[in-house]
């Protein structure tokens, strides 16, 4: 067990390695969000937020645009790649090498984490030295929660969701066709306050907007305490868990195939 926890270890570099020689790639997840953050800072300078009190509109734009880090970090980059690798049929290769199938994911999924882990340092460090945007010191817990409970979700989701995309050329224009559309009525972009009661309701009902809500919470000045939100952390668990139960029947049909 030991030997297989190195193995694990050894192919976590591996893939950080992998992931930040490839430019274009690193660009694209940690530095998107960096510039979405400026631009919507920026156009908005000074802006409030009259639905909640008349708060910096800052305040709203960085944990939603957090947010988007995490789930292309960790459900895009995931969904994509594990389409590949099934395509490739490495994954059912993998039971022929030394290195376990599990060890294998476990340390893809890991380098994932890891980058989610970047995006959101960066992104509240941006926030802060540029904006002012800062966590209350009693919600940081709530914040360390809300991004655990986020990353295990959309981590889970984007191993299991492959079940349903039929092959990888097809993987990047289903997954966005899916995180986009959300991203739009889930508060990542803005204050969602006014938007219709059935876009509401939709945007309810999947976990993006719970994980931008219990994010917003955790930044909005008005927050006292732990801002620990009990509604999106049980969103977040359920949805986790059928991410999860997606990934062990993906891995189970794609193992046997």
């Amino acid at each position: 067990m030991t030997s297989d926890l190195h193995l694990a270890g050894w192919q976590l570099l591996y893939e950080q390695r992998s992931f930040w020689r490839n430019r274009a790639r690193a660009f694209f997840a940690l530095g998107f969000p960096l510039i979405l953050l400026v631009t919507f800072c920026s156009l908005n300078q000074g802006g409030t937020v009259s639905s909640r009190g008349g708060i910096p509109i800052d305040t709203v734009f960085l944990p939603g645009i957090l947010a988007y880090g995490v789930v292309m970090a960790t459900f895009t980059n995931l969904a994509v790649e594990t389409a590949r690798l099934r395509d490739a049929g490495l994954l059912k290769r993998m039971q022929a090498t030394p290195l376990p199938a599990w060890a294998y994911l476990a340390g893809r999924i890991g380098s994932a984490v890891t980058v989610a882990l970047v995006i959101a340092a960066a992104t509240i460090a941006l926030g802060e030295i540029a904006y002012g945007v800062h966590v209350h010191t009693a919600a940081l817990g709530g914040l360390a929660l809300a991004l655990i409970a986020g990353t295990a979700c959309f981590t889970a989701l984007g191993i299991g969701i492959v079940r349903i995309i039929p092959n990888a050329d097809a993987a990047p224009a289903i997954v966005n066709a899916m995180v986009l559309p959300l991203t739009f009525i889930s508060g990542v972009w803005g204050p969602s306050d006014g938007e219709p009661a059935l876009l509401s309701h939709l945007a309810q009902a999947f976990p993006l907007e719970h994980l931008a809500a219990w994010l917003q919470l955790c930044f909005d000045p008005r927050t006292h305490g732990a801002a620990v939100s009990g509604g999106d952390l049980l969103a977040l668990a359920l949805w986790g868990f059928a991410g999860v139960r997606l990934t062990q029947r993906f891995l189970r049909v794609t193992m046997t195939a």
